[in-house]
């Protein structure tokens, strides 16, 4: 086993650094002058997402055997980011077995970056957390998961949260809403929608009826960082914009960005069983806290969005 060894300043871990989100913030800490350790399951397929650059090293380690990753990191961290996980969307995110599996990840991820001297371990939950509701939710709106994946990622957090304290390492648990933007996976709304739209295609949808919060990309890295620097240790931080507005209407904006012309199929599709009908994040908490506001309106994000899915489309080393 070969040992990593850097020399640097400020030095932050990042689980699951092939995704969206996880590149967004290591985008952010680099900007910060950070060393970082992007940890990738082996043989990734997207491991090319990660840029090469001389203040972020590779980590290959499997999520079932984090505990191994203080042997492979022999340096002394500030910060760990958790986002690894398994079983992310469609029938996996009921699948008990790989959802328990998450869990035992999340705490040896806790117990790695107490061995690692990290001050901060900092969590990435799900707005699943909280079931659905028909109000804004807040980091203190009862939970009550209705998937494995929601119940998984709220026994994470609070399992986390005792190793941290026991660790006297500051715990923070993100509840993430819905982002987007650049490295997005191909399942989602916002990029199965721009693609066929780019294809030609006319997107059949539900009839958009849904009240929805979406974060760009790199304001939820802003929101991580600064939680993890300001937030209050055993913190929880509804990351979204705090603006939300019909599904139909962020649609059709996507759809004026990357192909005006087309058409979308509104009310084509039915809706999902037990589909949520509102979602929206109650920021106050972490806006009185870290000072984070938002920097991209829905309208800006979604033309960088497209500019990247063009970009990406004609080159083959963005795939």
């Amino acid at each position: 086993m070969t040992m990593i060894m850097k020399k640097n300043k400020k030095n932050a871990v990042v689980t699951g650094a092939t995704g969206m989100l996880a590149l967004a913030l290591m985008r952010r800490l680099t900007a910060e002058g950070y060393h970082i350790y992007a940890v990738t399951r082996p043989g990734s397929a997207r491991i090319s997402n990660i840029p090469a650059a001389d203040n972020i090293t590779i980590v290959e380690c499997a999520l079932e055997v984090f505990d191994k990753l203080p042997g492979l990191i022999d340096e002394k961290c500030d910060e760990f980011y958790h986002f690894a996980w398994d079983g992310t969307y469609g029938a996996s995110r009921d699948d008990m077995s790989v959802q328990t599996r998450n869990i035992h990840s999340a705490v040896l991820a806790a117990e790695a970056a107490a061995k690692l001297g990290c001050r901060v371990f900092a969590g990435a939950g799900s707005q699943a957390e909280y079931g659905r509701k028909d109000t804004v939710i807040s980091p203190d709106t009862p939970t009550l998961p209705e998937t494995g994946y929601g119940a998984a990622k709220l026994c994470a957090g609070q399992m986390t949260r005792i190793v941290c304290q026991k660790n006297d390492i500051k715990h923070i648990w993100y509840r993430i809403f819905s982002t987007y933007g650049p490295y997005d996976g191909a399942h989602t709304m916002i990029m199965s929608v721009i693609n066929e739209l780019l294809d030609g295609k006319r997107p059949a949808c539900t009839a958009g009826e849904q009240i929805w919060d979406y974060i760009y990309c790199d304001d939820a890295a802003e929101a991580f960082y600064l939680a993890a620097q300001k937030g209050r240790d055993g913190a929880v931080y509804c990351i979204g914009s705090g603006v939300c507005a019909p599904l139909r209407e962020y649609i059709t904006e996507l759809k004026n960005a990357a192909a005006p012309e087309k058409e979308i199929g509104f009310g084509e599709i039915p809706y999902y069983p037990k589909q949520v009908m509102y979602l929206c994040a109650d920021i106050t908490s972490l806006k009185n806290d870290t000072g984070f506001e938002p920097r991209y309106s829905f309208s800006q994000g979604i033309a960088r969005t497209v500019e990247w899915v063009k970009e990406k489309r004609n080159r083959t080393d963005l795939l």
